[in-house]
């Protein structure tokens, strides 16, 4: 099981979750894995305690999630990106196997531009919003805020028991496995009002948005071994969705995997072994 750390930055704590390989951490691979959108890095637990005896694992919380703080600014892709590169340098990683997911799966490629050296290879699971969106796009966030399943459980609630209502209406709870219901009772949690709701805060939130908006993911070519992972119930269905990542990066595969936007969750099995392959192939 991993175990809890959090490292103090100069404006916040970033608490992450390491899962260490039995045989040290010296010369085992590095993997470092982003969550997405109102998630934390409790989501990769399948995954982490799964490929533990093979790399050295870190996930965060990225600031507003989980057990990161959660300042009232500060939600761009800059400083989270240098959130990342100071958790690097904590590790004493010069480099690793890096995954991304949903928001953070845009993340990645700007991190890639930015500093390639980072990364030993990619893996993309079911990014959003590539592009960058029309401002016309920001008069729907209200009804976008509503409608979206990864905010579904955001809340106020006045039970818990209404909070796990929604919980199990959520793509990302579908089966309600014991794995998803701890990670849903980790991702709750009672306000000072007495009512329930997410951990995910609304500054992060509406910033987060409001950058994802107006940044490009993908703008120039990209080297770096990639795997697209595409779930069959996933946001990136049509082929048009799918052009900027073959058209920018360079050394893409793409799997198509069973499962919905959350497929490391609903489909673990499957998801585990598609990452350990390319993986090893990668290193290779």
């Amino acid at each position: 099981m991993p175990k809890r750390h959090s490292l103090k930055l100069p404006d916040i704590e970033l608490s992450y979750l390491e899962w260490k390989s039995q045989t040290g951490t010296e010369k085992v691979p590095r993997l470092l894995l982003l969550h997405g959108l109102a998630d934390s890095a409790v989501v990769w637990n399948s995954l982490g305690n799964y490929l533990s005896n093979r790399y050295h694992i870190v996930a965060p919380d990225m600031r507003g999630h989980g057990e990161s703080s959660k300042p009232e600014i500060d939600y761009t892709f800059t400083r989270a990106i240098a959130d990342l590169e100071a958790l690097m340098v904590h590790l004493n990683w010069p480099d690793a196997h890096i995954v991304g997911h949903s928001w953070t799966g845009k993340l990645a490629p700007i991190w890639a531009r930015q500093n390639g050296d980072r990364f030993s290879s990619m893996i993309l699971v079911d990014p959003i919003f590539i592009t960058k969106l029309p401002a016309v796009i920001k008069l729907t966030l209200p009804i976008v805020y509503r409608k979206l399943d990864c905010l579904k459980c955001m809340g106020p609630f006045a039970t818990l028991a209404q909070a796990e209502a929604a919980a199990k209406q959520s793509g990302e709870y579908a089966g309600w496995s014991e794995v998803q219901q701890m990670i849903f009772q980790h991702q709750i949690e009672q306000k000072s009002d007495g009512n329930w709701g997410s951990k995910f805060v609304i500054p992060a939130r509406n910033q987060i948005f409001a950058e994802v908006m107006k940044v490009a993911g993908l703008t120039e070519d990209i080297d770096i071994p990639t795997l697209f992972v595409q779930p069959e119930k996933g946001v990136n269905r049509m082929d048009w969705q799918m052009q900027p990542y073959q058209r920018y990066l360079k050394n893409l595969v793409i799997q198509k995997v069973p499962g919905n936007h959350w497929c490391f969750l609903t489909q673990p099995d499957t998801f585990n072994q598609t990452v350990a392959d390319f993986l090893e192939g990668a290193k290779q």
